[in-house]
């Protein structure tokens, strides 16, 4: 009777705590949700660069302005990447396993050429796209150099 006692308070805690945690970890993602202001944001970019300025002196009459890094590019999306059909038909021919035309329709002559691509890939053939198939195929995305024209010598016969 003492022990089941026992194990129950010790499970008890170990719930509380579990809770406990869970919500202080949830306190910290609202906490970092609310929006920064620009001396915020100047301040921390200064410690995460290990930057430290010194104390101002009484004489100084204006506050100092830091200059904040203007980030026009856009933010990659959260997540994955996920191609498009076109992407994967552009990859697949380029990879020599489609030869129809790239319509962004993955109909089946994509879907033969998904799985014989990953066939020779050694990837399990299922004739979809996911994350192993995309880390294979992603690298024929963008064509192979074309081979330069052989030039023959000055004088050499045409066969």
């Amino acid at each position: 009777m003492l022990r089941s006692k026992i194990v129950f308070i010790i499970g008890t805690c170990v719930v509380m705590a579990c809770f406990l945690g869970c919500t202080k970890k949830q306190q910290s993602l609202e906490a970092m949700q609310q929006p920064m202001s620009p001396e915020e944001l100047n301040r921390l970019a200064m410690e995460s660069q290990n930057i430290t300025i010194p104390a101002a002196k009484a004489t100084l009459s204006a506050p100092v302005a830091l200059p904040v890094k203007n980030i026009s590019e856009p933010l990659p999306p959260a997540g994955p990447y996920k191609p498009t059909n076109a992407d994967i038909q552009t990859a697949l021919q380029n990879a020599g396993y489609y030869k129809g035309s790239i319509d962004g329709k993955l109909g089946p002559k994509s879907k033969q050429a998904i799985m014989a691509f990953q066939k020779a890939s050694g990837l399990s053939p299922d004739g979809k796209v996911g994350p192993k198939t995309w880390l294979a195929l992603s690298k024929h995305l963008v064509p192979a150099p074309a081979e330069p024209p052989r030039i023959s010598p000055v004088g050499a016969k045409k066969r």
